[in-house]
Order: C-alpha cells, then sequence, then structure tokens
C-alpha cells in the first residue's frame, strides 16, 4: 500500500506542481476535472446505497460553480447555489416518483460538498497576481505560493497523524473512523503547524500568521477526511473510487484538502492580503 501511494505521488507531485504553477485555464480545468470525477464518485457510492441523486443536476451544478468562480464572480456563486436549490426541491414534485425530498437532500449536500468547496482551489490560486511573494527559491505568485501551504499544510497533518498513530495511538479518536487514534490526531496537528512555521520562513510569512494557518489547517483537513469517512460508512465502501493506486478515488485523496483550503482561503483574504 505504501509502495503504491509513494509511486502515485511519484507521479503526481511534478504534474501538480506544473499546472499550480501555470495557473490560468489549465489549472481551473484540471480542478473542474477532479470535481467532476469526484461527483461521479459520490454519485456511484449512494447509487450503491440505493439512493436517488440527480446526476445531472450535480453535474451542471458543479460546473456552473466552478466556472463562476474560474470568472471571478464569487458573488454569483450565491444565485447559482440558490438556482440548484430551487431545482433540486422542484424535482420532489415534476419528476419520476423515485426522486424524493431525501434525493433532494443528497443532490443538495454533493453540490455543496463538492462544487462549493472545490471551487475554493480556483479562488485561492486566482488570489491577486500582481502581488508576488519572495521567496528564497525565487518569485511565487500569491494564490500559487498559498495553494502550495494548503497542499503541504493538509499532507503533513495527514502524515504526522498516520506515522504518530501507529506509533503510539492506544485511544480512538471517533467511531466513524475506528483506525484513527486521538494521538495521531495531535501528532496531526503539531506537524502542520511546525510545517507551516518552516515554510513560512521560506515563503517571507510572519510567524503568526503561519503558526493560525498551521492551526486552522490542522483542524479542517482531519475535519474533511472523517465527514468523507461518514459517507462512506453511510453507504458502506472502504473507498470512493479506484483511479488513484494505494489512494482509491479522488475524494480519497482530497478529502482533507477541500475542507483545508476553504479555511486558508478566508483566514488569508481576511487577515493576511490587505
Amino acid at each position: 500500500m505504501l509502495l503504491k501511494r509513494f509511486l502515485t505521488a511519484a507521479v503526481g507531485i511534478p504534474v501538480a506542481f506544473f499546472i499550480i504553477h501555470y495557473g490560468n485555464m489549465l489549472y481551473s480545468l484540471a480542478v473542474i476535472l477532479l470535481s467532476l470525477l469526484a461527483w461521479n464518485e459520490y454519485y456511484q457510492m449512494l447509487k450503491m446505497n440505493e439512493s436517488t441523486v440527480s446526476f445531472f443536476a450535480g453535474l451542471f451544478g458543479i460546473i456552473l460553480i466552478e466556472c463562476t468562480a474560474w470568472l471571478g464572480n464569487s458573488r454569483e456563486i450565491l444565485f447559482i447555489i440558490v438556482l440548484f436549490t430551487i431545482i433540486s426541491l422542484a424535482k420532489t414534485f415534476a419528476g419520476n416518483t423515485d426522486y424524493n425530498m431525501k434525493s433532494a437532500a443528497f443532490t443538495l449536500l454533493g453540490i455543496l460538498y463538492i462544487g462549493l468547496l472545490f471551487s475554493h482551489l480556483i479562488l485561492l490560486r486566482m488570489l491577486d497576481a500582481s502581488i508576488i511573494i519572495h521567496t528564497i527559491f525565487g518569485d511565487i505568485p500569491t494564490g500559487a505560493a498559498y495553494i502550495w501551504l494548503a497542499f503541504i499544510g493538509t499532507w503533513a497533518s495527514d502524515t504526522f497523524a498516520y506515522f504518530v498513530g501507529c506509533k503510539l495511538g492506544k485511544n480512538q479518536l471517533c467511531a466513524i473512523s475506528p483506525s484513527k487514534t486521538r494521538e495521531g490526531a495531535i501528532g496531526g496537528f503539531l506537524g502542520c503547524i511546525a510545517t507551516l512555521v518552516l515554510l513560512g520562513y521560506y515563503f517571507n510569512i510572519s510567524i503568526m500568521h503561519s503558526i493560525l494557518l498551521g492551526i486552522i489547517i490542522g483542524i479542517a483537513a482531519p475535519c474533511g477526511d472523517l465527514v468523507e469517512s461518514a459517507i462512506k460508512r453511510y453507504v458502506g465502501v472502504k473507498d470512493s473510487g479506484k483511479l488513484l493506486p494505494g489512494h482509491g478515488g479522488v475524494l480519497d485523496r482530497f478529502d482533507s484538502i477541500i475542507f483545508a483550503v476553504p479555511a486558508a482561503y478566508y483566514y488569508i483574504i481576511g487577515f493576511v492580503i490587505k
């Protein structure tokens, strides 16, 4: 399992590095593609549980939310959410008999969980490109630098939690994910903060902001992991898909990131970039 994870990372990280730093249309299209793959995994999981979800309503809702984020019209995202709330609910009386209020709730949950959260990967990357962060490695556009902070902070949280949990874990964290321990969660939290402080030094970000971002990501990332675990537990599957060897599906790989990135985004636009 660890070998498969390593090989997937060995291929994925260079590709991610290129796409993130290239930015623009390529990056946005990559995020949209990932979110649509995640939506298909979500749809297929609930289908296995015999839960009806409106596939095309979710598909178009996610595309519109993320294209709106791409075009920089974040205010219009609320309009799209309201529109698809009405569409999803209206289908309970205008659609087939298999589609009910439970179906509408799961459809809306998927649009928000996948479409809205993934859109923040675009919003964070598209932060004012005229602002350049000067690092010891060279100049990096603001959005790219903060995307890497969120990504690496999330990976650090996951990695430290895994190894600390394996070595010291004794007390179960919660029933949703029996293999996770409190000791591992603490290790992941502290490891995330330490990693962000180190990265903050290289990215010329103040230690206060680095610590606070570490705390925020260190809390948000494992919450995202547990939320996806709750969904998988509900439908009775181990992985959301099989696309990424050693990791499972897109949701399995991005479950923590899609919680960490929005949390980092709102802190950054509220307190770091003025």
